[in-house]
Formats: C-alpha cells, structure tokens, sequence
C-alpha cells in the first residue's frame, strides 16, 4: 500500500468525512466536523501532480484545464469510494475528498423522523425537494430516500448524478445511475431523454437552473416522483430560490404548477448531539390542501405559518418545532438548540412552557 492509499485508510478508520490536501502542509481531516492535522508529511507539488494524474478521469482533463476546478468519484481499492473536488488556490492544486459510506443508513439510523419520510417516500408522483446549506447531509437524506423505495417497491428508478455519491444495488427495485460527464453529457441533455426511459422515480442530484427545474415539473406532472436537493435555509426559501430561476414574466405560472406537481419540501441542519456527533433537525413542508391553495393564490409568504399549524396527520414540523423535539427527547442540549434556531427568542419561550398559539400548545402536548 503506497503513501496515499496510507493516507486514504487512515482518514477511514479515523471516521473523518472529509480529507484536505495540498502542497506543502500536513493533510488535514474533518472528524465530527473538527479539522484536524493527520500526523503524516504532507504532499509535494510533484506528488499533487501526480495524484491528479492518478485519479482525474480522462473525460474531465479538458474541463479542469479550462475551468480549474472538477468533481469526479475516485475509488480506492480496498479502501473506499470517495467524492473528489479538485480546483485552484494561489496558481497551486487542491484537492477535498469525502468518503462514501458503501452502505446506506436507514431514516432512524440517520435519527431523521422515519414514519414521515416513509410516507413521503411512498408516493406515486410529484416533486420531494431536499434543502439544506452546504454539508448539511441533504445527499446522505436522499439516498436512504431512494434505498428506501428500492427496498420497499418495484420500482425503475434512474439516478442522475454529478458525481454519484453512493452505489446502490437493485432490490425489490431496478436502478440505473447515471454519471454526469461519463454516462452523459450533461443534466439538460439526460433530462431530456429520461422520460423515454420509462422510469417510475427520477432522482436528480441537484436543481441547478430554470431548465432541470422544469424538466423536474414536467416528469412530476406525467405522473412520476422526482427526488431532488436544492441549496436553501428554509422550505420556503427554497421555493424563492427555485421562482429566481425564471424571469418575472414567468414565475406566477410556475409558482401555480409548484402547486400542482410539489409533494414535500424536506430542509435540514445538523446540531450537535447530546452524546456526541451530529442529528438532523428537520424542516418538513408537505403539499396539503391549505399549501397547493397558497401556491395557487400566491400567498408564499405564509408559507412558514402552514408549515407551523400542519402538525397532525400531515406531520409538518417548522425548524423550531424539530429543535424543540429533539431537547425534549434529550437527544441535543438547549444552548445547541437556541444557537441553530433561526428564532432563538421564540424557541427560548417554548422550552420555557410559553406558546402564543394554539398550533404551538399542540406541539406542547406531542
């Protein structure tokens, strides 16, 4: 085993997610999301080059050559699948790779709210939408979203990807996933195709334009689940983001087919646990009858208001409401809770025994 597959292995049996390297200094491992140095030399320039040499896929070297930046998966025998970001500081090569777990958690190994997303999972058609900011295991989510319908339904279920992240292997469901850059030229040109493949569930690793959302809309309202990420703090930041997409002129008509074709806008953050690690609070929109009517009347804005009265049968929680769970359940400590809250004030009260509304009193006694 030679220096770097050492390093590789190390990382690994540290549990550390993520490994930073570049020239000149120690490398450096995120472990319960602390960096820490690895007590090992760090790489020369000559060996960076190297290692890009050794793990860029061919039909990527063009691409970093004239973006200076690409994301590939490299597999390490032996050792693991790990998701590479290459790219540029100071003139010099930088690389960030994140392990992949082979094996995907399930809803209550991730400690996620499993009776709801197995609901949410279980549907026939429509959009699911993971939000959530950068590292915040929105990929982690979507794949147990998809190991789930894979484990539990016969299901054609094509994954579109830029890298793919985790390997999943047919069960009860057939799955085909499809590499950006080596399986397909791009998310537009596989979106447009996709539909002729005849899948049931189309999973798309990330909403990144007004194209693929509206590919996403279209393969929705023909009557098949679309599971997605987006980048947002919130599940109705997220919709504002997704109406950024298009042009003014445009977006009461989108807004209106949000309605129609969304089933769930799932956005999550990690909190320290009590006992170490990290937990998902979790912010769940559903699409009942009170939100398709706000999405159809264009009252976005009490988005949030839904999402706090829609406990019950629709098993809607704000981020409030998740912290507040999750410090009755003693899984997290009050101060984490107040410093993740984007209303500590408000959450202060509720542990406090204080609601201002009767949605607020039901939560109280769940």
């Amino acid at each position: 085993m030679d220096q770097f597959q050492r390093l590789l292995q190390a990382a690994v049996e540290h549990g550390a997610s993520d490994i930073h390297l570049k020239a000149g200094s120690a490398p450096l491992l995120r472990v319960a999301r602390e960096l820490q140095p690895l007590d090992m030399p760090g790489p020369t320039e000559e060996q960076m080059r190297q290692l890009v040499q050794r793990m860029l896929p061919a039909h990527f070297r063009d691409r970093f050559e004239r973006d200076h930046e690409a994301d590939f998966s490299y597999n390490a025998g032996g050792v693991g699948r790990f998701r590479v970001n290459l790219f540029q500081q100071r003139g010099a090569l930088a690389i960030v790779m994140r392990h992949v777990k082979t094996r995907i958690p399930t809803f209550e190994e991730l400690g996620l709210p499993a009776e709801t997303l197995k609901r949410i999972a279980d549907v026939r058609s429509g959009i699911i939408l993971l939000a959530g900011a950068a590292g915040s295991g929105k990929s982690t989510t979507l794949a147990s979203l998809v190991e789930h319908i894979n484990q539990t339904a016969r299901k054609h279920i094509i994954t579109l990807e830029d890298p793919i992240e985790y390997l999943f292997e047919d069960k009860q469901s057939v799955i085909e996933q499809r590499e950006i850059g080596l399986d397909t030229d791009s998310f537009d040109a596989a979106l447009r195709h996709v539909i002729r493949q005849d899948p049931d569930v189309i999973m798309i690793g990330e909403m990144r334009d007004a194209a693929s959302f509206m590919a996403g809309l279209h393969a929705a309202d023909t009557g098949h689940v679309v599971l997605t990420t987006l980048h947002a703090n919130s599940a109705p930041q997220a919709v504002d983001r997704i109406l950024d997409f298009f042009p003014s002129r445009e977006r009461e008509t989108v807004r209106r087919q949000i309605g129609v074709t969304l089933n769930a806008i799932l956005c999550q953050r990690l909190v320290g646990a009590r006992r170490g690690g990290v937990l998902p609070a979790v912010e769940i929109l559903r699409a009942n009858g009170t939100v398709r009517k706000l999405f159809e009347d264009g009252h976005l804005e009490r988005l949030a208001a839904a999402i706090e009265s829609g406990g019950g049968d629709d098993s809607m929680q704000t981020f409030n409401q998740a912290l507040y769970k999750l410090v009755k359940n003693g899984q997290i400590i009050e101060q984490e809770a107040l410093a993740k809250s984007t209303n500590p004030q408000q959450l202060s009260m509720n542990l406090s025994g204080i609601f201002l509304d009767e949605s607020r009193k039901i939560m109280a006694s769940t």
